[in-house]
């Protein structure tokens, strides 16, 4: 299965078609809105900027599994992104991105290893992987690696469409 074709919502509650995202590269980020990691939020949004003209998105995805960080409704989280941090960046739907309630989205994305060789289970809030164009999983940065890193913002830079 692709990537593209995991079945998803919006934060909003409409179905999200990742299809949309064939032609970029794609930053997805497993986000909370009360942990320690979460000003990276400003940091994910000036990479939002900086690249989207030029084929590239970030992708918010909710996760309340780590020590509740994120137990907002929707609108909440919307509000407190939008608010806090001037998201202009898709949120997806709030999941779980480990255990047995582990979504589709997260089981494509984990066996990816990061630069110390770590695979399987989330770490933490604020995980990044990389998707080039495509669909191929190219990266995956722990919570700690900020947004402007220059390996993340290495690898965005590589793997830019055109």
């Amino acid at each position: 299965m692709s990537i593209y074709d995991v079945a998803i919502n919006r934060l909003d509650g409409e179905a999200a078609d990742l299809h949309q995202f064939a032609d970029k590269a794609v930053l997805v980020v497993n986000v909370a809105s009360k942990c320690g990691l979460t000003p990276q939020y400003a940091g994910l949004e000036q990479l939002q900027q900086q690249y989207a003209p030029k084929g590239f998105s970030v992708v918010g995805v909710p996760c309340n599994q780590f020590m509740g960080q994120e137990p907002g409704t929707a609108e909440e989280i919307q509000t407190f992104c939008s608010t806090s941090y001037g998201v202009t960046f898709p949120l997806l739907e709030k999941i779980d991105v480990n255990g047995d309630d582990r979504h589709a989205l997260y089981t494509e994305l984990t066996p990816v290893p990061d630069a110390d060789g770590h695979t399987g289970d989330i770490r933490w809030n604020f995980e990044k992987f990389l998707v080039a164009p495509g669909g191929e999983i190219v990266a995956r940065f722990g919570p700690q690696v900020e947004p402007d890193a220059p390996e993340v913002v290495s690898a965005i830079e590589s793997n830019l469409p055109g």
